[in-house]
């Protein structure tokens, strides 16, 4: 990215074209030094055909240039649309998402002056990847998606990015107490990296205090690591106490390509109007700069910007009779930034960029952990009368069970309900049976198989399985609750 010269530029939907035309002409008048590519995305292209929300041709100029500067998109209403966001940034490896939130007082309204918060959210992974499957009548799944290495560059990412910027701390969330084997290998690798980087503190809150530690206590929190949907929802609670969703821009990296952009959608409601606050695009193309080895252009801009909000000329978002000097619209607001460029804050903190913040994240494939196959959930689909696992965990045993498999127990939406079950538990159409072997012989997928074909026998409908391993001897599954 750093020897990039041409990016990918998309105007979007909604209020997209406006604040693109704004942020552009900013870039152009401080001679960044860009070409730039268009193209179109978003809603139109949706209904064109493009379920991905990009056409072919596009999507090769936008990997050509490595670089895209991207305005917020609509995404139709209705079953088969994907989210644009997350296909690029799974396609293209951009397992880091950057975003930084900072109050602006008095120009921009906040409880907590001296908020500074960078929130380092991963990219690929978690519930985003989107794989939901309806199973049964009554429940429908998605599968929660965590890998090492994706652990792994995401942390690291956190701690270069704190080294890099000079930040004293970094914070990781997880709900770790619940979700032991996803969030919990998340919380062991953050264990694990942090003790390589001594010269920064490091801690860890389960995320649902820690979001309330955001909302109640930002400027205790330097920058924060955390999952896709956990990162996902923090950062609008970062964006709302810092003042205002409007100014936060987000950056989007990987190893070899980048997309930059504003946090917030594209208000369809205000669109074509001369209202937007450019803001967030603007910071999300300062951000962009920075990793482009253009730190001296994104500092001019920046620091224009923040003589702007520090004179008083503010868009309706964040106007305020008793602190503004004058109201503007979006076009105004950008000619205003212009004119201060070379100019800097005195009140506020005025910006200064490390010429060198390329930040460089590799990661060694560890070696294979020795697997075992103990056992297998079958999970059924079973309505019955009175919906009694007593009904089930009797015809299994008498029938289903083979000389390899036996039942061990049955639960329903994770909770124990056979053997020993109580009738007060709420039970779906939807049941786990957990086959294992009971002298703890080592299986393999015949066993499985034969297994499947006796539960079939049995009268069953089985709707999905999964293997129960052990990884270097430790259990690789969770347990039931009441197990």
């Amino acid at each position: 990215m750093r020897t990039q010269s041409r990016i990918t530029v998309a105007h979007g939907d909604g209020i997209g074209p406006e604040i693109m035309d704004a942020t552009l002409r900013i870039m152009d008048a401080a001679n960044v030094g860009l070409t730039y590519d268009t193209i179109e995305i978003g809603e139109k292209v949706y209904k064109s055909g493009h379920k991905s929300g990009i056409s072919p041709e596009s999507w090769e100029i936008l990997r050509g240039n490595k670089v895209f500067l991207k305005a917020p998109i609509t995404t139709p209403q209705g079953g088969g649309y994907k989210s644009l966001n997350v296909t690029i940034r799974k396609s293209l490896g951009l397992y880091s998402n950057v975003r930084p939130f900072r109050a602006y007082p008095p120009y921009v309204p906040s409880f907590f002056p001296h908020m500074d918060v960078v929130i380092v959210r991963e990219n690929e992974e978690d519930l985003y990847a989107g794989i939901e499957h309806q199973q049964t009548t009554e429940v429908v799944q998605t599968l929660k998606l965590i890998s090492q290495p994706g652990s792994e560059k995401i942390i690291r990412y956190a701690f270069e990015y704190a080294r890099a910027y000079g930040r004293k701390k970094v914070t990781c969330m997880t709900k770790d107490n619940i979700m032991k084997h996803t969030d919990g290998m998340f919380h062991n690798i953050f264990d694990e990296v942090k003790l390589e980087y001594p010269d920064i503190a490091a801690d860890h809150w389960i995320i649902d205090i820690g979001s309330a530690v955001v909302a109640a206590r930002p400027e205790s929190l330097d920058v924060v690591v955390t999952l896709n949907l956990y990162g996902d929802i923090i950062s609008d609670i970062a964006a709302e106490v810092a003042g205002s969703v409007g100014m936060a821009g987000s950056s989007n990296v990987g190893m070899t390509h980048g997309m930059f952009e504003a946090i917030h959608g594209s208000a369809p409601d205000i669109a074509g109007q001369n209202i937007a606050n450019p803001s967030g695009l603007l910071n999300g193309a300062t951000m962009m700069l920075v990793q482009m080895g253009r730190a001296d252009k994104a500092e001019l801009i920046q620091n224009a910007w923040l003589k702007t909000l520090e004179d008083g000329i503010h868009t309706g978002d964040i106007y305020r009779a008793n602190r503004s000097v004058e109201k503007v619209g979006t076009k105004e607001f950008a000619d205003a930034i212009i004119d201060r460029l070379g100019q800097k804050p005195t009140k506020l903190a005025a910006v200064k960029y490390n010429e060198d913040v390329a930040i460089s994240v590799s990661i060694e494939e560890k070696p294979a952990k020795k697997k075992e196959l103990v056992g297998v959930d079958v999970f059924i689909d079973w309505r019955g009368e009175s919906r009694d696992a007593d009904e089930i965990g009797d015809r299994l045993l008498n029938v289903a069970s083979t000389e390899n498999l036996k039942l061990k127990l049955i639960s329903n939406r994770g909770v124990l309900v056979y053997p020993g079950g109580i009738p007060e538990t709420f039970k779906t159409d939807h049941w786990r049976c957990r086959f294992v072997n009971p002298e703890g012989k080592i299986l393999n997928n015949s066993d499985v198989l034969e297994l499947l074909q006796s539960v079939q026998d049995a009268g069953f409908d089985f709707i999905k399985t999964e293997h129960l391993y052990h990884f270097d001897g430790e259990r690789g599954y969770s347990l039931s609750q009441g197990e």
